[in-house]
């Protein structure tokens, strides 16, 4: 069986994430955001020498690929911009950096806030082991790492964050009560700023004795964004071009990597129709849920994001009329098609309330680029069959998810689609 994590978190940037953390108080170096070398030596002078350079990328290595350098005078500084700035890391582009004053460090630690979904509670992670990948403190030392699950309702007190210092080993080696005192303020940032994941690797004490924050990496709950204003993290958000602009309508889409373009109404059934093209032999091209309504404005921005997919060779329009009634449906698809400009084939399978009348509607305006098919099964077989006919590889079944996508919110659980039995329609019914 197929399941679709689904999902619209914002993941910051660096600077970003050092700024968001800093408006909630939490301690982290004075530092300036840069485009060009011309930049980058303004900001050094500005700030004073020695200062970091440090690539701004939504991915891990960016020290041993060359992305962090400590720099002395302005000579440096404009040969670290130059080096950096346009350099590939893990197949991200650096167009910004991040120029801040050097910390003297004298010990790298760790702490991280997330949500434990199993334990229903949200889960503290401090390990005196920092600056390093705390995936393989994970597997290596596991007794490196100190776990505190906190109860969402009652929220982290002083005590708890005592005991959970003792249990890091930090408790001896450290200003206990400046690092409290962080701990405080993150776990602040972490619940008032609606952030999925705030995590600090390295978390430094410096050798005069304070405790800053030298890195960030936050995820934003982007569904809380009406309360915060996030515009200026909203404009750095690159992704998938096809997310972005399903988003800006309205839409709830996840981009694929396969030729048959999915337009559903409701997740279970988005996801079902997924599965049904796999098992006959056919990859989707996207998930796409429009929700209850299935109206002309609707469908035609649907088909629109569908149709924008140079991949999609056909397109599933799969409905099921529930309030909304099958002529409704029916009447909106055909009002979408004299907007949109269509290139691929579409098969649209219509079930539910009054869908006799909306399949009559669809009939008398089908052609070898509209077509209706009474079932799931025999909808997604001719939209997978029209997409081969294209000249488009209709690949084994299964996908991953685009790339771009967030491997934490955007992926299969479960195995890929063809996997598992076709499953029922929503109404219960044999699709």
């Amino acid at each position: 069986m197929l399941t679709l994590v689904v999902s619209t978190d914002v993941d910051l940037y660096e600077y970003q994430g050092k700024q968001f953390l800093a408006s909630f108080g939490v301690p982290t170096p004075v530092g300036e955001v840069a485009a060009d070398p011309l930049e980058v030596v303004a900001a050094a002078e500005h700030l004073g020498y020695p200062v970091v350079v440090k690539a701004q990328v939504r991915v891990g290595g960016r020290g041993k690929a060359g992305g962090i350098r400590v720099v002395a005078d302005a000579e440096q500084a404009r040969a670290a911009a130059e080096a950096i700035l346009g350099m590939e890391i893990s197949g991200h582009r650096v167009e910004r950096v991040w120029v801040e004053r050097a910390s003297d460090i004298a010990a790298e630690h760790y702490v991280s806030f997330t949500l434990d979904r199993g334990a229903r509670a949200h889960l503290g992670l401090l390990s005196a082991r920092g600056g390093v990948d705390i995936e393989t403190v994970a597997v290596e030392e596991p007794d490196a790492l100190a776990r505190l699950h906190i109860d969402p309702i009652e929220g982290l007190s002083s005590a708890q964050c005592r005991q959970w210092v003792a249990a890091a080993g930090l408790g001896d080696v450290v200003p206990v009560d400046a690092l409290i005192e962080l701990l405080g303020q993150l776990w602040t940032a972490y619940c008032e700023g609606d952030a999925e994941l705030v995590e600090v690797n390295p978390l430094v004490f410096t050798a005069g004795g304070e405790v800053v924050a030298l890195d960030a990496k936050v995820t934003l709950d982007d569904s809380a964004a009406f309360r915060h204003d996030w515009a200026a993290y909203a404009a750095t958000q690159a992704g998938d071009e096809r997310e972005q602009d399903a988003r800006a309508r309205g839409l709830q889409y996840v981009g694929l990597d396969g030729t048959v373009g999915i337009v559903a109404n409701g997740a279970g059934l988005a996801m079902s129709t997924i599965d049904v093209v796999g098992q006959v032999g056919g990859t989707a091209a996207n998930f796409l849920d429009i929700g209850g309504g299935a109206k002309a404005e609707v469908m035609a921005a649907a088909l629109e994001v569908v149709n924008a997919d140079p991949k999609v060779a056909a397109i599933f329009v799969n409905i099921f009329g529930g309030i909304t009634r099958g002529e409704e449906v029916a009447n909106g698809i055909v009002e979408a098609l004299g907007r949109v400009d269509i290139t691929s084939p579409i098969v649209v399978r219509l079930d539910g309330t009054n869908a006799a009348e909306g399949r009559a509607i669809l009939a008398a305006h089908e052609s070898e680029r509209l077509q209706s098919r009474p079932t799931m099964v025999e909808a997604a077989r001719t939209a997978v069959q029209l997409a081969a006919q294209s000249g488009w590889p209709s690949g084994a079944p299964g996908m991953a998810p685009a790339e771009g996508a967030h491997p934490a919110n955007a992926g299969w659980e479960g195995g890929p689609p063809g996997t598992g039995p076709v499953e029922r329609a929503v109404d219960g019914r044999d699709p």
